[in-house]
This record gives structure tokens, sequence and C-alpha cells, in this order.
């Protein structure tokens, strides 16, 4: 008698579908207060779930991408220079200016205060669309060095 159950490669596309809407959604809501529960909420799963699954998919856990995509955003707002680094940490939504400041060093490798000044000294004159492209955070490997350069 044939099983009503997905084929194992129509259950796997049909589980990265589901990943890529939880993607989606912290690139959407990533200003939002998300956690990794509320995210496994709505993609119907349990979060230890829906984390490993998501690091298999993507190469890192939920958290981390959405912390990269909070410090992308933070990136973009300290370089407009009109905002203090307090109020960028509570725009893009983290709700810790300790937590925001360490992320942020991680990824960029320097404090949010330091990359306020230099960068936009840096990317001054820059298009802003190769400004982002040129100071974009890297996952997974090392922060980049400390200082920002003079585009020459």
């Amino acid at each position: 008698m044939p099983s009503n159950r997905p084929t194992p490669e129509a259950q796997r596309l049909r589980d990265l579908a589901v990943l890529r809407r939880v993607r989606d959604r912290i690139d959407r809501e990533y200003a939002q207060p998300l956690d990794v529960e509320a995210l496994a909420r709505g993609a119907h799963m349990s979060a230890g779930h829906l984390s490993r699954q998501f690091r298999l998919a993507y190469g890192e856990s939920p958290y981390g991408y959405l912390m990269t995509r909070r410090i992308e955003r933070a990136m973009a707002l300290l370089r407009r220079g009109d905002l203090s680094v307090t109020e960028v940490c509570f725009a893009v939504g983290c709700s810790s200016l300790g937590t925001f400041s360490t992320r942020f060093t991680e990824l960029v490798g320097m404090p949010p205060s330091t990359y306020r000044r230099e960068a936009a000294l840096a990317t001054s004159g820059m298009p802003s669309c190769v400004a982002r492209q040129v100071t974009r955070p890297v996952r997974n490997r090392p922060a980049r060095a400390a200082t920002v350069t003079q585009p020459a």
C-alpha cells in the first residue's frame, strides 16, 4: 500500500521553503523584537529544530543571522552620522547597548563609536550603494582590521 508521506527530497524542499520564509522574515522585521522562539513558532517548529536546520541551510544560527542584519543596518545609520550609537542600537531592534556594541565590534572590527567617526570620513563622496558593499560586515570570518582606510 503506498504511503502518503512525501519523499525525502520533497520534504527537504518543503523544509528549505520554510527556512527561506524565516530568513525573509528576519530580513523584513529585523528591527522588531524577534527571538528564535518567536521565529520557530511562526515556522511551526521547535526552537532547537529551527536552529539546527537554519544552521545547516545557511551556515549560521537564526540569532546570528538576525544580529548580522541589525549590524548591517546599524552601519548604514552610523555612516549617516545624525544618530547617536544608543539611538542606532534601539533603531535596529537591539535592547541592550552592551550586546549591540559587543556584536558590532565582533563583526566590524571596531566599536560602533569608532566606526561612526571613521566610516563617515572613509566613505565620503562614495555613492551609498558602493559604501554599503565595501563596508558590509563579514559573517563567519574574523573581523576586519580595526581601522577604516581612506579611499584612493
